[in-house]
């Protein structure tokens, strides 16, 4: 498999940086889902306000990934109205565990793949299903994203990995 070797930037919490870069990507979060909810059920099917968090940590560390993970979908919300507020807990929960699951990923193995992509995507769904089941009770609820999101996982798979290498070109 065509894996490439990472450099990760990891700015601190102190360096106005961060914020810089996590604000262009909480922006890619608010625009991706509005063009997607263009298309009948295409927020649920692409999973749109992951994207640009997975990108975020796994290029520029957990903490430009947690800033984008916890405003992306808040954002969303204040402006559209979306996600609805009774999928917020969720969305975000798994927001979170994508920035930590991306950013450890690509700290401690400085490397991206798309198996690695695959790994990183797998574990925050299977966490956040875990979380929304025992949040709903239903486990039909919460296999949602694994019943009707998987062109969104394939599109977080490959589209990350070719943004990633896209950017470990500048």
């Amino acid at each position: 498999m065509n894996t490439v070797t990472a450099k990760i930037h990891n700015p601190g919490y102190s360096q106005a940086r961060t914020y810089g870069i996590a604000a262009l990507f909480v922006l890619g979060n608010i625009l991706l889902p509005q063009l997607c909810h263009l298309i009948p059920q295409g927020g649920a099917t692409l999973l749109p306000i992951y994207f640009f968090t997975l990108v975020a940590a796994y290029k520029y560390g957990w903490r430009v990934g947690l800033l984008t993970a916890v405003a992306s979908p808040l954002v969303n919300y204040a402006l559209f109205g979306m996600p609805g507020a009774a999928a917020l807990p969720a969305i975000l929960f798994k927001s979170v565990v994508l920035a930590g699951a991306a950013g450890y990923t690509a700290s401690r193995t400085r490397r991206v793949s798309l198996w690695l992509m695959a790994a990183v995507v797998l574990a925050y769904q299977t966490a956040g299903t875990a979380f929304e089941w025992a949040l709903s009770g239903s486990l039909r609820e919460a296999l949602q994203d694994f019943r009707l999101g998987v062109p969104g996982m394939l599109l977080q798979i490959a589209g990350g990995w070719a943004v990633i290498r896209f950017l470990l070109k500048k």
